[in-house]
């Protein structure tokens, strides 16, 4: 060996320890919570405790009583009133956005990602506008970041499972996709928001990009006028409606539709979507387990006997979860964040990442700019960025 060689050879020994430790090194949280103003949203704030690669090193809270509660509860010493001070002091490498309230969610990713976060977790619904989404899309884009929403069930492995099951057939010719929100008292826009965005994160999973929507809102089972129109719960802006019926075609060459109507008797059974095929009808039940069930047969035709609602598990129809961990940790975000922790170590974008997260909004912004031009069908992308209900006459 030359003396070239040696030194080489020396240097590698050298250096493989420190980038064997980098990439071994956790990543640091930072959370950011407002209690009164959408708390810690489901649990965004206590998952990083569970995950083994993460710790949380710091949070914020404006509310004096609540950042106390908060530090108690993630078992931290280092707390801030101002979520900005936090990012700057602290310089966190993941930064979880906790609050439910929309309103705040657009500022604090982006102060997030300035501030040089590798990967962000964010509380649904994902911002307000298109126009807020694409400056984020942007912000991610600029400073490499990673941004995953709290979309938990399209981390669940089933949703391979249903993908070969309608690729080979067995679902027959899939004619269209049904979703709905919970019919609570919430029905309509606000439905739309709270918890359409999880179903219509699906829709676009299974259907493809949308390529336009048709909508009607309806306040009382009358359209939808300006002076139905006001500021909306949990910061989401404008809101007008107790009932919404919105058509979307997908790029899959089927059509998807969702409906809300509030107090609509259902006992939220009807809140996730329907795979309706000409073999059969594949129910996804949003935040149940099983996730899905499988109603077999033609659903237009007759039957002498009643058709069973099949659970629909990972192994396939009829069989049962084999490892209940697995559910577990889907259902409390571990299965989200640890999915974005891959993502910055290997470079890649989450599950449900940004452009997902971004589709969805658009999918809703699209249901009130096809309102606001008297149901006509509208191409998504919309031209209207901003909340067309604040444009109603």
């Amino acid at each position: 060996m030359n003396r070239r060689t040696f030194l080489a050879a020396s240097s590698c020994a050298i250096a493989l320890p420190h980038l064997s430790h980098a990439v071994d090194e956790k990543l640091r949280v930072g959370v950011i919570g407002h209690t009164g103003r959408g708390n810690y949203g489901h649990g965004i704030d206590t998952v990083w405790m569970n995950v083994p690669d993460t710790e949380i090193v710091a949070v914020a809270d404006a509310n004096e009583v609540g950042l106390a509660n908060a530090k108690k509860r993630l078992k931290i010493s280092k707390g801030f009133s101002d979520y900005r001070a936090m990012l700057k002091e602290t310089r966190p490498d993941i930064v979880a956005v906790c609050p439910r309230h929309a309103d705040q969610h657009h500022d604090m990713a982006l102060a997030a990602i300035e501030a040089g976060a590798k990967g962000v977790y964010i509380e649904k619904p994902f911002v307000r506008t298109p126009a807020e989404a694409d400056s984020i899309v942007s912000a991610c884009k600029k400073h490499s970041a990673k941004l995953a929403i709290a979309h938990r069930n399209r981390y669940h492995p089933l949703l391979k499972v249903i993908d070969k099951y309608l690729a080979d057939g067995k679902l027959g010719k899939v004619l269209e996709i049904r979703g709905r929100g919970k019919g609570d008292r919430r029905g309509g826009d606000e439905d739309l928001w709270v918890l359409g965005s999880h179903v219509l994160n699906l829709v676009h999973y299974f259907g493809g990009a949308p390529r336009n929507c048709s909508a009607r809102m309806l306040q009382n089972g009358k359209p939808v006028t300006a002076a139905d129109v006001k500021e909306g719960n949990e910061g989401l802006g404008p809101l007008a409606s107790n009932e919404l019926h919105a058509r979307y075609e997908m790029e899959r060459g089927f059509i998807a539709y969702f409906d809300s109507i509030a107090n609509d008797t259902t006992q939220n059974h009807g809140f996730g979507l329907h795979i309706i095929g000409s073999k059969g009808i594949i129910a996804i039940r949003n935040d149940r387990h099983p996730l899905a069930h499988l109603v077999p047969g033609n659903p237009f035709g007759p039957t002498a006997e009643s058709r069973p609602w099949m659970p629909f598990n990972t192994p396939g129809p009829g069989k049962d979860e084999p490892d209940m961990k697995v559910i577990d940790e889907l259902v409390h975000h571990v299965t989200a964040a640890k999915d974005l922790v891959a993502a910055i170590r290997e470079d890649r974008e989450p599950l449900c990442n940004v452009h997902e997260g971004a589709m969805t909004v658009e999918m809703i912004c699209g249901v009130f700019e096809s309102h606001r031009q008297g149901g006509k069908t509208v191409a998504i992308p919309l031209k209207e960025r901003g909340n067309a209900l604040a444009r109603l006459k």
